[in-house]
């Protein structure tokens, strides 16, 4: 039945919906209905004035006007507030930003959004109080947050942020409890000087006891496993300091090694006994059958570049394969130390059965690719120069790839390298190298050359500390004597003479190191073998080594003490040619020339050694007032070399003056920088003893290396 009341207010309703437009077009008012006149416009392009510290590019992934595509006052108004924010964030606290809208002939709104950054905040200083065992330098240098110094224009590392001051404070936290004090508590206030424009942060500090362990037991009702082995993974030895670090790699290990001999579930825990009236901690590991729980399925997600398989084969089990925490935690650091990722997050979740897990890894990329111009100078090559580009993670599939193109004032250099990190699925890398490199002749040379070759490369670990590759190629050197200069010209070689090698080896090598860029303690080792045929007959054996040891706990000195030595044998007893013999210079001993050292022809023609060994005792040191944020050190050293061995030359006569010493040593002080472009040194060295002809150098810069 229709109901006439109802009829009547929607017949009512109907002709007020239908009349509102055109009364409130006339500007009558509609029963005290309010209508709003639609404000959002289309944005016909987004433009930015006076930015410099972010990109157009950039700025337009900050605004919702330039996504959504549709201008309104309060989208506008929340773009404002988010490009604010971001200068707020890199540290721009007094930025200004305006925005203004022009009608555009298509009818749509063109968007201009003012800046003005005015100056950056730094931060002014740095300070602790409590830091009574460590020094500042040291906490400094653990920090995420840096004193602006002279490179902070180039870091932009000088920001004050909240969020990576808390990460610095739990960095400082942990630093602590790897250094014997496992209670450490730290707190900071972040002070604002309008005046400097600049933050000062000052860290209080309660060290709380330093511990040391103990007693050390491991305990298994695992029957079956060999506890002696396990007792080799044991990072915590009587008497050490305390390390949250080594007590968790300690777990970790035994795990893996329990893994190892069959038993997939076991779970490892350590129970810490706290003594109180010694300072130490008494641990016991506790080795057990875990839960018998299964890898349902693996998800990897935020891997947007890196392909699936690249994150996967660092996990060492697969979906399937018994569920062990130990791995799990082995697995994300492998997958961190690729160096693909600025992030890795992995969590745990239920799977289809109660003895089923999914394993979830979210990762977060970061660039990989690396190319750009440098240039430099080295007191050997004088003014160089290299373009390259580096892809570390090639196509997403984890392959290193590199081309670079160098000069000098002696030569030019042309290099490519590839890499596979895992050929043919197995846990063997694979490379392949070539070069072209021309060699000026120069006076100091006496004769130039072009060299051409390539090699083939197979490494694979041993143990988690040595690895051994295997190597192979050919080589292709055309000599370049065509100065008139008799005084100059060479009497080893000949314009166009042609040396043709094919060469196969092995290299160990041993990484105790506990920082690679970085060492602070442990030994890092090389030997290396390979035999030299076709125009020749040789086998070149050369063995380096460099042991780090800290001076004093957290003051940042470091001694190192660093051994080499190499020799040539001919195989059919015809000699060593002079182009395939050593040319010890600077990197052996200090304080010479290169190609300064050994025999040479009474002419002044360099003819290189058959054998060297030298040793070298440095101990590296931070540099007191200067901020840790400038990447200065320096040290003192002392090296050592003995020379001997020469070329098969025949009749030409020998300097007698080069060789009337086989022992040179030289002591000096170094300046070394930490720089953008890599590690740089300073060299300044005395000479204490040296054969008469030798050529000094008193000061050197040169690239700082392990060895």
């Amino acid at each position: 039945m229709i109901n006439p009341t109802k009829l009547m207010r929607g017949a009512v309703s109907a002709i007020a919906i239908m009349g509102a437009s055109a009364m409130v077009g006339a500007g009558i008012p509609v029963l005290g209905v309010v209508v709003a006149h639609a404000q959002e416009q289309l944005v016909g392009s987004v433009l930015f004035e006076g930015n410099r510290r972010f990109s157009d590019s950039q700025l337009l992934a900050m605004v919702d006007v330039s996504a959504s595509g549709i201008y309104t006052q309060q989208r506008l108004a929340s773009d404002i507030e988010s490009i604010r924010q971001a200068y707020d964030r890199d540290g721009f606290l007094g930025v200004g930003v305006t925005a203004r809208t022009e009608p555009t002939n298509d009818g749509r709104v063109r968007v201009l959004f003012q800046i003005n950054e005015g100056e950056r905040a730094g931060i002014a200083a740095i300070n602790f109080t409590g830091n009574n065992a460590i020094g500042a330098g040291n906490l400094k240098g653990t920090m995420l947050t840096k004193e602006t110094g002279l490179l902070s224009w180039l870091l932009r590392d000088d920001s004050y942020d909240e969020q990576k001051l808390a990460v610095d404070r739990e960095r400082l936290r942990i630093y602590y409890a790897n250094r014997g004090y496992p209670d450490a508590q730290v707190n900071s206030v972040a002070e604002y000087d309008a005046a400097k424009n600049a933050y000062f942060i000052n860290f209080t500090i309660n060290e709380g006891q330093r511990y040391e362990f103990g007693n050390v037991g491991i305990e298994t009702s695992i029957s079956g496993l060999n506890t002696d082995v396990l007792r080799g993974t044991v990072r915590t030895g009587k008497g050490a300091q305390y390390s949250v670090a080594d007590l968790q790699r300690s777990i970790e290990e035994m795990a893996y090694e329990a893994t190892a001999q069959g038993y997939s579930f076991a779970d490892v825990r350590a129970r810490l006994d706290r003594d109180v009236a010694t300072n130490t901690f008494n641990i016991t590991y506790l080795v057990d059958e875990g839960a018998r729980i299964y890898v349902e399925r693996i998800n990897i997600t935020g891997n947007t570049k890196s392909r699936d398989f690249v994150i996967r084969r660092e996990l060492e089990f697969g979906e399937g394969d018994p569920f062990n925490r130990s791995m799990v935690i082995r697995g994300r650091n492998n997958i961190e130390a690729l160096g693909f990722f600025s992030n890795v997050e992995v969590s745990t979740g239920p799977g289809s059965a109660p003895d089923k897990v999914v394993l979830n890894i979210n990762v977060t990329e970061t660039s990989t690719g690396e190319y750009g111009a440098t240039a430099g100078y080295s007191t050997t090559d004088g003014i160089l120069g290299e373009i390259s580009l580096t892809e570390r993670n090639f196509l997403g599939r984890g392959q290193y790839l590199r081309a670079a193109v160098g000069a000098t004032q002696a030569g030019r250099t042309f290099d490519f390298s590839f890499t596979e990190p895992r050929f043919m699925g197995l846990k063997v890398a694979a490379g392949v190298d070539a070069y072209h490199r021309i060699y000026d002749e120069t006076t100091t040379t006496f004769y130039g050359s072009q060299i051409t070759g390539g090699q083939l490369r197979f490494g694979v670990p041993i143990t988690s500390a040595l690895s051994a590759s295997l190597f192979g190629g050919y080589e292709r050197r055309v000599i370049s004597d065509e100065k008139d200069n008799p005084q100059f010209q060479s009497s080893l070689v000949s314009h166009n003479q042609e040396f043709n090698k094919a060469f196969v080896g092995y290299s160990l090598t041993w990484n105790g190191l506990d920082d690679m860029k970085n060492p602070t303690e442990g030994l890092y080792a090389t030997f290396t073998q390979q035999y030299i045929g076709w125009d020749h007959n040789l086998l070149k054996t050369e063995a380096r080594g460099r042991y780090f040891i800290p001076v004093m706990q957290d003051t940042g000195i470091v001694a190192s003490v660093r051994g080499q030595a190499g020799v040539i044998n001919s195989l059919d007893n015809s000699g060593v040619h002079s182009v395939e013999a050593f040319m010890p210079g600077p990197n052996l001993i200090r304080g010479f020339q290169g190609r300064g050292i050994g025999p040479r022809l009474t002419s002044g023609e360099y003819l290189g050694a058959t054998m060297y060994a030298g040793v070298s005792a440095e101990i590296e040191f931070p540099i007191p007032a200067l901020p840790e944020s400038y990447g200065l050190s320096g040290a003192v050293w002392a090296d050592a070399a003995w020379i001997d061995g020469m070329p098969n030359i025949g009749a030409v006569p020998v300097d007698a003056a080069s060789q009337d010493s086989p022992w040179r040593t030289s002591i000096g002080a170094s300046l070394i920088w930490d720089s953008p472009f890599g590690p740089l040194r300073g060299d300044f060295a005395h000479v204490l003893n040296k054969s008469t002809a030798d050529r000094t150098q008193v000061f050197q810069v040169t690239l700082s290396t392990l060895l």
